[in-house]
């Protein structure tokens, strides 16, 4: 963060993201949205971001682990534990 109050577009960004994903503590979540209501370009990227992160949510799947690999750590463990 900057000294007089502002963000660097990086650190916004990463705020941002934090923020998103819950990452902030409610002080720093206040910080924040005093900061982005009091400037109009800040507010556009939260909505960019926000837009993003749920285009990657519809566009990505997760996949399951295949059995195989499942078992597999689950022997892994038990070597370990049993060595």
């Amino acid at each position: 963060m900057k000294s007089n109050n502002q963000f660097s577009i990086s650190d916004l960004v990463r705020k941002i993201n934090l923020y998103l994903d819950g990452d902030l503590n409610q002080t720093e979540e206040r910080a924040l949205m005093k900061e982005i209501k009091a400037n109009p370009q800040y507010t556009r990227i939260l909505n960019q971001e926000k837009k993003f992160k749920e285009f990657l949510k519809a566009r990505l799947q997760r996949r399951e682990p295949s059995p195989a690999l499942i078992q597999s750590i689950k022997d892994s463990i038990y070597e370990k534990i049993n060595a």
